[in-house]
């Protein structure tokens, strides 16, 4: 049987977490290079914090240009990619339900959560399946079942889209050697998530505890009654691109305490 190093586990492969300078991403992206992984980042903006032992290459992944542009660099730099984090989420269309989208916020949304996988797996693949070796991981999220219609009917679109998208590469690529799965996580509590609860309590002249139950019986509830940490999602990624998981692909794997689904 084989055995499995713990220590050092990713050691030797490359890593690109997208949207890796906060939240979910940045907890992955540590999460990897503590298991000694060489990792790269990559945002918009640089992180504020800055990392020298993560490496970040500035790019708006919504854009061709912008996916190329990492695909180029982590090319010409490294010579190959083993293991590709789809993490980059992006929701900043209006409330208020459908007839409140625009053309503009559903094109954008679905640029930046399904097609910058699309065009990074695109680029990264071929020399994986050359290889015969790479871990794919598409963050998707809980709403890709459980749309929220009023709020964020397209970044939910979307994260179906990528699930449906994760299982269909996974049957191809697969038998070429390369792992393909889908993490959907629930709520999380990032610092964004921090500060928008902060926003809902001085809006309804509540407090901070009582927007996070309105949020989570919005949801339908959460058995486990908080949301996740961050590092909590990080763990169960570094284990699905670990050779621990060796057999595991073609799977969504859903990190929400137990939400209870309101359809």
């Amino acid at each position: 049987m084989e055995q499995f190093n713990f220590n050092n586990e990713l050691s030797g492969q490359i890593a690109l977490v997208t949207g890796g300078t906060k939240g979910t991403g940045k907890a992955i992206a540590e999460r990897l290079l503590q298991a000694g992984a060489t990792v790269i980042i990559s945002a918009r903006n640089a992180p504020e914090k800055e990392n020298s032992n993560l490496h970040f290459i500035a790019a708006d992944l919504s854009t061709a240009e912008g996916t190329q542009k990492v695909i180029s660099e982590i090319m010409s730099t490294y010579g190959r990619l083993d293991i590709l984090i789809n993490n980059l989420g992006s929701s900043t269309t209006p409330a208020g339900g459908f007839n409140a989208l625009s053309d503009e916020d559903w094109e954008s949304t679905l640029k930046a959560n399904l097609l910058a996988p699309v065009r990074l797996d695109r680029g990264f693949l071929p020399q994986m399946i050359e290889r015969k070796s790479g871990v794919i991981i598409h963050i998707a999220s809980i709403q890709g079942k459980l749309p929220l219609y009023d709020s964020t009917l397209p970044y939910a679109a979307s994260k179906a889209a990528l699930r449906n998208y994760s299982k269909s590469l996974s049957n191809e690529v697969t038998p070429k050697g390369v792992r393909v799965l889908a993490v959907s996580p629930g709520w999380i509590n990032t610092t964004a998530s921090k500060d928008w609860l902060g926003e809902i309590a001085r809006n309804a002249n509540s407090t901070v505890e009582q927007a996070q139950q309105g949020v989570m019986d919005a949801l339908g509830g959460i058995p486990f009654g908080r949301p996740s940490e961050p590092r909590e999602v990080a763990e169960f990624v570094g284990f699905l691109v670990s050779p621990r998981a060796g057999y595991l692909t073609g799977t969504e794997y859903v990190i929400d305490g137990g939400t209870v689904p309101t359809i």
